[in-house]
């Protein structure tokens, strides 16, 4: 693999404001490359949900940051990836970085569709982000004291989202990664309870975790107001990817980068001297 620099012209990264795309955006600007964000707050807009504002964020494009909201393993998720990286070959785009999912299944069907697209491509697959305890659904529950989840002692390598946005910039950007799949997780595995620890210990306060029914959490969830979509979602991830099936880490960080991976303690100890966890920020 070579790190040689591509001529980088206009570059799409969907999901621009989420939790790895607002970190792509950051990066491909800071390296002075052209960026368009694609959302629903940005002009033009753009929504998974409608078709009719995928080909004015492809006009003019040559390369696509892939992300796919709420997870490829989403119902509508295969035909959304194939009637758009359709669209995008034929608005001219040249390559794509698809974010995928580690051990799911769909998204790996999702996976095999962007290769057949006649795009040039490359996969981040990434394992359970760490930012999800603190720039998602997790982050209230930190902050009360209590993470109820309905997970066991299965360990998982959890992949800081910075490292998720430098392989996808250095595929975007940089020669050598065309074809590649790249695993993406931390170095370490760890339980969901022995990760809440970690957070604590870095926090300065007690954080209990409390292994619950799946039921039980979709039925909180539902109290809560989150859309049925998503319940369905996060129930399927914690009872069916969280089998053992992605406990090893992996090395795709390595090979994409050339470095190790962000550990989970260093991720805990600056998300907790950021203030967050404790709602000062």
């Amino acid at each position: 693999m070579t790190n040689t620099q591509l001529e980088n012209g206009l570059t799409l990264v969907l999901g621009g404001t989420g939790k790895t795309g607002r970190r792509v955006v950051e990066r491909l600007e800071a390296l002075e490359v052209p960026v368009r964000m694609g959302s629903r707050s940005a002009s033009p807009a753009f929504d998974w949900e409608d078709e009719a504002t995928w080909a004015p964020v492809l006009r003019g494009v040559e390369k696509v940051y892939l992300s796919y909201y709420p997870d490829l393993t989403a119902p509508g998720a295969r035909e959304a990836i194939r009637g758009f990286t359709a669209k995008a070959v034929e608005a001219g785009v040249r390559c794509a970085v698809l974010l995928s999912g580690r051990g799911e299944p769909e998204a790996r069907e999702c996976e095999e569709i962007v290769r057949a697209s006649g795009l040039e491509w490359t996969v981040v697959r990434a394992s359970w982000f760490a930012q999800n305890f603190s720039e998602d659904y997790l982050l209230d529950p930190v902050r009360a004291g209590e993470v109820a989840l309905p997970v066991g002692e299965v360990p998982e390598p959890f992949v800081d989202a910075g490292d998720i946005a430098d392989v996808a910039v250095a595929a975007l950007t940089s020669a050598g990664h065309a074809g590649e799949v790249y695993e993406v997780t931390g170095p370490r595995a760890l339980t969901f309870a022995e990760a809440v620890a970690e957070i604590g210990r870095a926090a300065g306060r007690e954080i209990a975790f409390v292994p619950v029914a799946a039921a039980d959490y979709a039925a909180v969830l539902g109290r809560h107001g989150v859309p049925g979509e998503l319940i369905e979602f996060l129930t399927h991830l914690f009872t069916t990817v969280l089998d053992g099936r992605n406990a090893l880490p992996a090395d795709g960080v390595r090979r994409a980068l050339g470095r190790a991976p962000r550990d989970f303690a260093e991720y805990a100890r600056e998300t907790a001297a950021s203030g967050v966890w404790n709602g000062s920020e």
